[in-house]
């Protein structure tokens, strides 16, 4: 893979490691001495988006007092991550799609298109299909992405890759000329238990916490573990609304938009699902008639959206 030159779209929950990956097979690349550019969609602004990413000729727009070459430019040659492509605007991606297609890119104000050679690595954190399905995301561009399509999942379904990831974190951020230290296995069975919600990025957060605690001590015990209970534990009572609670009707003069209503309703449905199977996602992917995958996008919108879903495993 990270020898060719085709697209690459990586999906996965917020936190699992997909810019660290994107990176990687760029560092294995024949691109590898050439630049590594991440753009983080959701990060800048839709009026300011198109010029970063294509580049702008002096005077295009107001404050455009020199021409800016964009991210597609800088990257030539080398390997371009768009990360949060979800998050692009629609009215923008018709303009990716035709660099894409056409290794070429057409600066905001010129008239003439600048030929680039850039490997695109895309990333979603939402389920693109179903983005695709109800138009926030063509479809055309999502099948050039589509080529080869790699899937991350939580971190709480791949247990076994939850110590390798602690010792190497250990190891990272470990005082420089202190003393490696190891981490004891009732440590390592906390970890193994937590839920992780916050994925790889919350691991590297625990580790480096019990880096601080355990200080010169030769190894990371159970009681330098330190999860994040506090944030999780609020989140419900500050953010969320209970299901039942959002499901009330609008009274009048507080119109619930269409999209909300079918949210709430899809919800209404996965949920009793999950609890007829007593919360088992595999099996309640499979009554729902959908993959699992999908099903924990589902749930990841969900609670972005404030309902709270209850727990799954």
């Amino acid at each position: 893979l990270a020898q060719s030159d085709i697209p690459v779209l990586i999906n996965g929950p917020t936190g699992t490691g997909k810019e660290v990956l994107s990176n990687f097979i760029h560092r294995c690349s024949d691109r590898k001495d050439k630049p590594f550019i991440g753009v983080n969609c959701a990060a800048i602004p839709e009026t300011m988006l198109e010029a970063m990413l294509f580049g702008h000729e002096k005077g295009s727009f107001t404050g455009a007092n020199a021409a800016g070459e964009g991210f597609f430019r800088a990257a030539d040659g080398g390997t371009l991550l768009l990360d949060e492509i979800a998050e692009m605007p629609i009215s923008l991606q018709a303009k990716l799609l035709r660099a894409l297609q056409e290794g070429e890119v057409v600066p905001v104000g010129a008239t003439r298109p600048v030929k680039v050679d850039v490997r695109i690595i895309a990333c979603a954190n939402r389920d693109l299909p179903l983005e695709v399905q109800e138009g926030r995301f063509r479809a055309d561009l999502y099948y050039r992405l589509n080529v080869f399509p790699i899937a991350i999942a939580a971190l709480c379904d791949r247990p076994a890759d939850i110590a390798p990831l602690a010792f190497a974190m250990a190891l990272r951020h470990a005082r420089k000329g202190a003393t490696q230290p190891w981490i004891k296995e009732d440590a390592l069975a906390l970890l193994r238990e937590h839920a992780w919600p916050g994925n790889v990025r919350e691991l590297e957060n625990v580790i480096r916490r019990a880096l601080l605690l355990a200080q010169n001590e030769t190894a990371i015990g159970a009681e330098h573990i330190v999860f994040d209970a506090t944030v999780r534990t609020a989140m419900p009572t500050a953010n969320v609304v209970p299901l039942r609670a959002a499901e009330a009707p609008a009274t009048v003069g507080e119109p619930q938009r269409l999209a909300k209503v079918v949210q709430l309703s899809e919800a209404r449905a996965i949920i009793n699902t999950l609890e007829k199977v007593g919360g088992h996602r595999a099996t309640a992917a499979r009554e729902l008639g959908i993959s699992e995958r999908t099903l924990r996008y589902r749930l990841a919108s969900f609670r972005d959206a404030g309902i709270a879903v209850g727990g799954a495993r």
